[in-house]
């Protein structure tokens, strides 16, 4: 599919884009202190709607906006959370012809830096990782009267940088099958400035670090933290990007107690902002700060691989 420039109407830098459920919109997140929603074009349709307006701009934060992230639709109707610089984490929802705040969380004490959604198998719940070096954990009540808050106090105390969700089927079961809600796997991973990778999981409604020691290859900032679909797959993994310019994609077993193994992919040479995975887990996306984005593949012998770039 070839690309299409899609004119976003922002004033300043963009620091994050976000697809719906149905690939149908955009959200974008800029230094304008301001989220778009912008419609997607049909393919091909790009160059007869070049400057086609955007549907909505969101405005209620005081600063830089991080990040976007679209809710499930399949939890109702579909929410946008987004996060900032001004330490407030914004929930919206689109009612007929506007979008209102539904919830604003104002916890952290400085920037928060990163959200994710969890798995819909557990409910309506956003993490949330701050400069604080905290992450809190908002869960909506299954009757819609407010939200839970969990918190993982100084989870990297020298600021979060990333928070990603494990997949809700443990490694190695067939997704959707036994259990329900109650055998849903709760686990977090976080990456921060300490230069490290954490595990956390939910254990007696607290949060608590799954891997010890942390995770740690980086000489650097962890910028970006994904975890891998694992569907069916035997084991768990993790892909980290860091200010130092690597990316290593960690692994554990499906055994209590296996340890984590870290492998490098590549060395980029200049800081990496960001990783994400393919619907399948089997193709990493990998933006750098040359201005690339490169796809990688993990070859038989265990050795990642380049398929091929992006172009813009």
């Amino acid at each position: 599919m070839p690309s299409q420039k899609i004119e976003t109407g922002h004033q300043d830098v963009i620091h994050d884009v976000a697809m719906d459920y149905y690939g149908k919109r955009l959200a974008t997140a800029s230094s304008d202190a301001t989220i778009k929603i912008i419609s997607v074009p049909a393919s091909g349709s790009a160059q007869s709607h070049p400057t086609q307006p955007p549907l909505a701009t969101l405005t209620g934060h005081s600063g830089p906006v991080w990040q976007v992230a679209w809710s499930d639709p399949r939890l109702g109707p579909p929410c946008l959370a987004s996060c900032g610089y001004d330490g407030k984490v914004t929930v919206w929802r689109e009612n007929p012809n506007e979008w209102v705040q539904v919830h604003v969380f104002t916890d952290h004490k400085s920037s928060v830096n990163s959200i994710a959604w969890a798995p819909p198998e557990l409910g309506l719940c956003l993490a949330c990782g701050s400069s604080d070096g905290n992450i809190s954990v908002h869960t909506a009540s299954p009757d819609g009267s407010g939200w839970d808050t969990a918190r993982i106090d100084q989870a990297h105390p020298v600021g979060v940088t990333s928070v990603s969700w494990a997949p809700s089927s443990a490694p190695g079961s067939l997704v959707g099958v036994g259990g329900g809600a109650a055998a849903a796997v709760r686990k977090l991973a976080s990456g921060g400035c300490d230069n490290t990778v954490k595990v956390w999981r939910l254990e007696n409604g607290a949060w608590k670090l799954d891997c010890f020691p942390p995770l740690q290859m980086h000489k650097e900032w962890v910028r970006d933290v994904a975890w891998a679909p694992n569907l069916g797959l035997p084991k768990s993994t993790i892909a980290s990007a860091s200010q130092d310019g690597t990316v290593v994609v960690w692994t554990s077993g499906v055994k209590e107690g296996d340890q984590w193994e870290g492998r490098v992919i590549t060395d980029f040479k200049t800081p990496v902002w960001r990783v994400s995975w393919s619907l399948t887990g089997n193709i990493l996306a990998v933006a750098d700060g040359n201005n690339n984005v490169t796809l990688w593949k993990e070859a038989v012998d265990g050795e990642w691989q380049q398929v091929t770039t992006v172009e813009p």
